[in-house]
């Protein structure tokens, strides 16, 4: 099972934040389907609206019109990461302190989480949820009381954790993002008129007919105050760990992220998969939609033609965003169908993103076999994943996944295709434009060394916390 990040989605200095704000929102939403929410400022009163589910079912016209007043506000959508998928692990998170209301939005997974939370808790810190994004906002409060401005405290918070964050603060009528370090996770920022915005992907911009200006660079933080915007180096870079998992699936393919075109790079990998295994076959075939832009790549590099001969139901859900176990299966059955004449007595090269645990691609060529597919060949624009990874992707034990534990011709025979092809390290490397990437999930080089309380329910199981079961 893969599942994918959270979104941000931030505006400052619009009469229309909260509307803004949700359509941004509905934009980013392939990041998380778990829950959604939206903090306001409007200038007294900070307001939020909070729910499980869907942007569009966590919100009607009231909370956008009456009750999410304001001209600055933040939202956030999310699958969980750490903490369990619960309401009271609904983001932006907000507290009260004083005079000061602080609403924290975040993307990404810290690797220290554990030790920072039982040492904030030794110190008197009162937790109510599970999840790390609550950490950052507890290390602010601490910090500000030692600090001469909130920006100071944000980036002491910051040096203090470990591991993959892009943040939106509200703080009052003051706006912060943030990038750790090592830049794992996408941030933009853009204009739409005179108000700046932030989102996850660009994607979300153009929906809200937003001009890009640029990606947050790794360790910088970028202040909103009266509609005048700041730059600040809170730390050095340090080694550039970009995620290249946004470009190889999460993102959605019209956004520019981390400065590439994500349609175009997919593309070049499809490309570079039919250098590295070019076949002998009579057709080329996406397992829709991930998969599309790989196989437009391949079937234009191999001269073969590239047919949809599989057919996606868009009112089903990706199957490894949902919760629940049975409700993926389901997802399985009823996701994708094949037409059946195209099938039949085919040679057919399958094109896909990715493969974890190989369940739900063996039952979708177990169906091609059935319908009479002459021969089958896998090619996946990905290299085997073969560790874990702890910097936000919820695959987080070795177990879960196939390539870690099987070798290429045992997965082939495990799920029945004639021939099996990952991409090459180098291969994926050489399909985009920068360098200086993530790629532990494919090598095992951690860019942040770990510790030793890690995963999704590191907090659900510390002594002391009462695990919910849902």
């Amino acid at each position: 099972m893969k599942k994918e990040y959270c979104g941000l989605f931030g505006i400052y200095g619009n009469k229309e934040a909260a509307r803004m704000t949700y359509f941004g929102l509905y934009a980013l939403q392939h990041r998380g389907q778990e829950s959604a929410g939206i903090v306001t400022w409007d200038g007294e009163k900070i307001r939020e609206q909070k729910g499980m589910g869907l942007v569009a079912d966590v919100f009607n016209e009231r909370h956008l019109s009456k009750e999410l007043k304001g001209s600055i506000a933040i939202g956030h959508i999310r699958y969980s990461t750490t903490g369990a998928s619960l309401i009271r692990n609904a983001q932006p998170f907000l507290i009260r302190h004083g005079d000061l209301r602080l609403a924290v939005a975040h993307n990404g997974n810290l690797v220290n989480t554990y030790e920072l939370r039982t040492e904030l808790e030794a110190h008197g810190s009162i937790f109510q949820t599970t999840m790390d994004t609550e950490v950052f906002a507890h290390l602010i409060i601490k910090y500000l009381h030692e600090s001469e401005t909130l920006e100071e405290a944000v980036g002491k918070a910051c040096n203090k954790v470990r591991g993959a964050y892009s943040m939106l603060i509200l703080a009052n009528d003051k706006m912060i993002a943030v990038k750790d370090p090592n830049g794992f996770r996408p941030l933009a920022l853009g204009r739409v008129g005179g108000n700046y915005v932030f989102a996850s992907e660009t994607c979300a911009f153009d929906l809200v007919e937003a001009d890009y200006l640029r990606p947050l660079e790794p360790g910088e933080m970028v202040v909103v105050h009266n509609n005048k915007l700041t730059s600040h180096r809170f730390a050095e870079p340090r080694r550039c760990s970009k995620c290249i998992f946004e470009l190889i699936y999460f993102a959605r393919p019209d956004s520019h992220v981390f400065g590439d075109v994500v349609y175009e790079r997919r593309k070049a990998m499809g490309v570079m998969l039919a250098k590295e295994a070019p076949v002998d076959a009579d057709m080329v075939m996406p397992f829709p939609d991930s998969g599309n832009y790989a196989a437009v790549g391949y079937s234009q590099e191999s001269g073969l033609p590239l047919e949809l001969a599989m057919i996606r139901n868009h009112y089903v859900g990706r199957t490894f965003i949902q919760p629940s176990q049975d409700m993926r299966d389901f997802s399985v059955r009823v996701k994708l169908n094949p037409v059946k004449s195209m099938i039949q007595g085919k040679r057919i090269i399958i094109i896909e993103d990715s493969i974890v645990r190989g369940t739900t691609i063996r039952a979708r060529v177990k169906k091609l076999r059935e319908l009479g597919a002459r021969e089958i060949h896998l090619r996946v624009s990905c290299p085997p994943i073969k560790f874990p990874c702890f910097y936000g992707i919820d695959f987080s034990s070795k177990g879960e996944l196939i390539a870690a534990n099987h070798s290429v011709e045992n997965i082939a025979r495990f799920m029945d295709i004639d021939s099996l092809h990952f991409l090459t390290i180098p291969g994926l490397l050489d399909s985009v434009t920068q360098d200086e990437w993530c790629l532990a999930c494919f090598d095992g080089n951690y860019p942040i060394p770990l510790n030793d309380h890690m995963g999704k329910d590191c907090l659900e199981a510390s002594p002391g916390i009462i695990k919910e079961f849902c």
